[in-house]
């Protein structure tokens, strides 16, 4: 599903994480915003779950302002039973994420749940 013409949607769970990191690149926050369920959540590894489009948005601006980049890992082929997959990704310092992601009707992706690092 698309939120905007020309913006390519995730037709694959693999692909969620390429567009999240090339719609940061370009400054695109509502495009990052469109890659998640309208009440999806992330952990970041604060205390509070990051929890829908309204608080998502405002992580990424909050990201934005800080000048941070996220960079590219290392993909594990995603782990698809149905219609929910599970993707993660090491990161160059070691961090692997997870993420769960669903195919919504028109048959592309978005995440559902996504967590900054399995390691506490």
């Amino acid at each position: 599903m698309t939120d905007q013409p020309g913006r390519e949607p995730a037709r694959d769970p693999q692909d969620l994480e390429r567009l999240l990191i090339e719609r940061q690149w370009v400054g695109d926050i509502d495009g990052m915003v469109a890659l998640f369920e309208p009440d999806a959540v992330i952990d970041t590894g604060a205390a509070e779950l990051t929890r829908g489009h309204e608080a998502i948005r405002a992580l990424f601006e909050a990201f934005a302002e800080s000048g941070r980049k996220f960079q590219r890992g290392e993909q594990r082929p995603a782990a698809i039973n149905g219609d929910l997959a599970l993707t993660s990704t090491r990161l160059a310092d070691g961090s692997i994420t997870s993420e769960v992601a669903r195919r919504q009707r028109d048959g592309t992706w978005l995440w559902v749940i996504d967590r900054y690092s399995v390691a506490w």
